[in-house]
């Protein structure tokens, strides 16, 4: 009996053996294997290069690889409701077309109502559309407007449209531009702190910032206040030999974004199943399209 015993479980411990030593490759792989991040790919509609109609850039950025488009204000609302509904295309943010030209900032009152009336228009859209953010532009620094006036002047205009945000139940989101107002991660919280609405976040552009400072710090202080990301490259190389523009012709992966850095800080405030939104178009035609998808892809992973 005792040898039987014995010959039982040297069976039995060779099995096993021979199990892992099968499953030590499965195990490899997985361990390599890039990570699955739950941030949902999006390109911004006005960045695409490819020509066609509505539907036809749909279509080209469905075939990327993309999961989403961020439509501008003031398209024609059932066109792109047909877009979105023959490709499968889901509606990331939408983009106030308005808010360049007619600033909650102006020193003209006139313009002033212009640009909440667009801003209002745009809340309507992502209604339509079924999105849960619009891109805002908040004010611009300029000639006959300062960094104070722009302050009180955009949150008097965007306290006026928060009663209809919260009847379409869309986010307001601030997106940090070169309009020399808010460069500081700490500007940023104290100004979504002054507004002091649930329905006003931050839609942080990762490239943007990096001429000013981190990304990484931005995110940290922001904290579950970003209901959506940009994602451009910028490079600091380009920008110093070209000019401060040009950083930002570097592609994805190859500027000065420290994306292990970023995608980690994305993680420790649990942004998961939001949008990361593409503001590089691809060069104007399907490949580039997907080179784009194909870096966004990568880069999430990182």
């Amino acid at each position: 009996m005792k040898t039987l015993s014995s010959r039982r479980e040297f069976l039995q411990s060779s099995s096993l053996a021979l199990a892992a030593t099968a499953l030590a490759p499965l195990a490899l792989r997985a361990a390599d294997a890039p990570k699955k991040r739950d941030v949902k790919k999006a390109i911004m509609y006005a960045t695409v290069g490819v020509k066609g109609s509505v539907l036809e850039k749909f279509r080209a950025i469905k075939e990327a690889g993309f999961e989403g488009v961020e439509a501008m204000s003031h398209m024609k609302q059932d066109e792109v409701v047909k877009a979105y509904e023959e490709t499968g295309l889901k509606p990331a943010s939408v983009c106030c077309d308005t808010h360049w030209g007619k600033p909650l900032s102006d020193p003209n009152p006139a313009v002033r109502a212009a640009g909440l009336a667009g801003l209002q228009q745009a809340l309507r859209d992502a209604k339509r559309y079924g999105a849960g953010s619009v891109l805002l532009v908040c004010g611009v620094v300029k000639t006959g407007t300062t960094y104070e006036q722009c302050w009180e002047r955009s949150i008097t205009e965007i306290r006026k449209a928060i009663p209809l945000a919260e009847e379409t139940g869309v986010k307001i989101s601030i997106e940090n531009v070169w309009n020399d107002f808010i460069v500081k991660e700490d500007e940023a919280a104290r100004y979504l702190d002054e507004i002091n609405s649930p329905q006003v976040m931050w839609h942080f552009d990762v490239g943007n910032i990096i001429w000013y400072g981190d990304p990484i710090a931005w995110i940290k202080k922001l904290g579950p206040r970003i209901a959506r990301l940009h994602i451009k490259e910028y490079s600091r190389d380009l920008a110093m030999k070209q000019g401060k523009g040009a950083g930002f012709d570097a592609k994805f992966l190859e500027g000065a974004n420290n994306w292990p850095g970023i995608m980690k800080a994305l993680d420790e405030i649990g942004y998961a199943g939001v949008w990361g939104i593409a503001e590089q178009g691809g060069g104007g035609s399907p490949e580039g399209l997907k080179d784009l998808a194909t870096r966004m892809d990568k880069m999430f992973a990182s």
